[in-house]
């Protein structure tokens, strides 16, 4: 089981959205491209945002969109700090 759940990173991916506009993350399927993004750039030598102790990169990425360190923007999910 993924923790934090698929429910709770689109909580807080779409926390910061505006009353009226459409949220950011509609589907499982729009997490799992975020993190898996922002884990091969982790693979590729950038630098976490988070201190986590965990090696894998994957719950990294999961770890630094949980606590808000990376956002989605847009239609095509492209990460930024």
């Amino acid at each position: 089981m993924l923790h934090p759940s698929y429910t709770d990173l689109m909580n807080v991916v779409n926390s910061e959205v505006e009353p009226g506009e459409d949220p950011v993350v509609n589907s499982r399927y729009s997490i799992v491209l975020a993190t898996s993004k922002r884990a091969r750039q982790i693979i590729s030598g950038s630098k976490p945002f988070v201190s986590c102790n965990c090696p894998k990169p994957l719950s990294i990425a999961v770890e630094e969109l949980n606590k808000s360190k990376v956002k989605i923007v847009g239609d095509e999910d492209t990460l930024v700090d």
